[in-house]
Parts: structure tokens; C-alpha cells; sequence
């Protein structure tokens, strides 16, 4: 009885599926904050709030305080997106604090798992987003390796790539041209870029960084880039200015 209960459900649901399949199509994903407060919780369970109050008392102690503002919706997708070039360009941002001047930076994508919503921006936020024990790392690569970073940015549709580098991909994934601050990339000369210790041992497919010389990659509970995150949006919050972005053709596909 029961089994073939399940199983009319379960082709209810099948057919149900089919049918919004032809109708609905996802077209866009956003993020905001909701209160769950009385108005969708009318009767709260008394022993289970006792139950949960001390633990909840210590994670919103942590995960509450706010560390900055966004002055818009900040989300990651490729080729390019507020987020994705917002975290590349704290990476380049950071580097004076390590004695380092980068002349680009590399995150990726895959590593942003969530959005900032406008407003208020808490450290639990920062979590979100950048839930990994990852690491600020400095690399330095030659020209050539560059272009073939580039090129394997371009094979994935885009990552994040801070202010001045300027990529134009095809639709099928080929670079099609780089430049950096406006210039060409010199296969000879060397290039410092700032990442993330992930990033910098090759994975997703970024490659090129296994042939990287000259690494700095510290490891103190400060050098997280979740901590990294939260530093920059506190010296802007002290300078009473929102943690912004914007969509400038860093990474742009070409038509053709």
C-alpha cells in the first residue's frame, strides 16, 4: 500500500517536473536577508529555544558584528561580476600590509559561495562567501606562463581578475587578446600576482601557476582571506565609504 503510494507520488512529482520544465526557465539567482521573526514563526518551541539559546548566544557574538556596508547586490558569476572583480582587487589592495606591490591578482570563481546583499555586512556574511581556509599567497610568473594563465581563464569562461588586466575570449573559450594596464604582456619579463594558496598549486585548472617562482605564502589565522576581506571593509567602513564594485570589460567575450 504504502510502496505504491510512494511510487504515484513519485510520478506525480516526475510528471509535475516535466511539465514546468516546458514553462519555467531559471534565469537568475539573487540573495536577500529575511527576518524570521513571529510572522513566520507564530508558535515557537519553548524547549527547543531553551535548548538552543546558550549555542546561539556564542555564534551570533561571532558571526553578527558588522564589518561593512554594500552599497548594491554583489554577486559572483562569470565572465565578469561585481563580486568576482570586488574580491580580486582586495587581493592587490592587501599586498602593501606583506611588503608586496602585485601587479594583478587571480580568484576564483568557484571559490565565492554566496553573495553580499545590499546593506549591512556582517562577518557571518564574510563567511558565506568565502567559507575556506584559504590562504593570501604571492607568486611571481614569466610573461609567457602569463599568457597561458590567461588562456586558461579564458577555457572556463572567465575568473577573477583584478583592475587593469583586460581579456577578450571567444565564445568557444580561446584568448583572443590580454593586455595589462593597457599593454601588451611581455613573455620575458616576470609578473607578481597575488592569489590564493588554492589557486597558486594549479587547481581549477589554472595550470600555469605550478610553474610560479618566488612564493610568499603565509599561513597565520591572519592571513586567511576571509580575514583579509573583512580587514579591507573595516578601513572602508572607518572611512565612512560602502564597499562597492562594478562591471568595467575586464574579461569580455567577443561576438564574433
Amino acid at each position: 500500500m504504502y510502496k505504491k503510494l510512494i511510487l504515484c507520488e513519485l510520478a506525480s512529482l516526475a510528471m509535475l517536473l516535466a511539465s514546468c520544465s516546458s514553462h519555467y526557465q531559471l534565469t537568475g539567482v539573487s540573495r536577500s536577508r529575511i527576518l524570521i521573526d513571529s510572522t513566520y514563526d507564530s508558535r515557537p518551541d519553548d524547549r527547543a529555544w531553551s535548548f538552543i539559546a546558550p549555542y546561539k548566544q556564542k555564534v551570533d557574538s561571532i558571526m553578527s558584528p558588522v564589518v561593512g556596508r554594500a552599497a548594491s547586490y554583489l554577486n559572483a558569476e562569470r565572465p565578469e561580476s561585481k563580486l568576482s572583480n570586488l574580491l580580486a582587487d582586495i587581493l592587490v589592495w592587501c599586498g602593501g600590509s606583506y611588503g608586496e606591490k602585485p601587479d594583478f591578482a587571480v580568484y576564483n570563481i568557484g571559490g565565492m559561495r554566496s553573495a553580499f546583499a545590499k546593506g549591512d555586512i556582517t562577518y557571518g556574511d564574510v563567511l558565506d562567501v568565502a567559507p575556506f581556509e584559504n590562504k593570501i599567497c604571492f607568486v611571481t610568473l614569466k610573461g609567457s606562463k602569463v599568457i597561458e594563465l590567461f588562456g586558461q581563464i579564458a577555457s572556463v569562461g572567465g575568473e577573477a581578475v583584478s583592475h587593469g588586466v583586460n581579456l577578450v575570449i571567444s565564445k568557444d573559450g580561446k584568448l583572443l587578446s590580454a593586455k595589462l594596464n593597457g599593454k601588451d604582456i611581455d613573455p620575458e619579463a616576470d609578473y607578481r600576482v597575488a592569489t590564493i594558496d588554492y589557486v597558486a598549486q594549479g587547481n581549477d585548472k589554472l595550470e600555469a601557476f605550478k610553474s610560479a617562482t618566488g612564493m610568499k605564502s603565509p599561513s597565520g589565522a591572519d592571513d586567511n582571506v576571509r580575514q583579509v576581506i573583512v580587514k579591507y571593509m573595516k578601513a572602508k567602513m572607518a572611512q565612512g565609504e560602502d564597499i562597492d564594485s562594478k562591471i568595467e570589460g575586464r574579461i569580455i567575450i567577443a561576438d564574433k
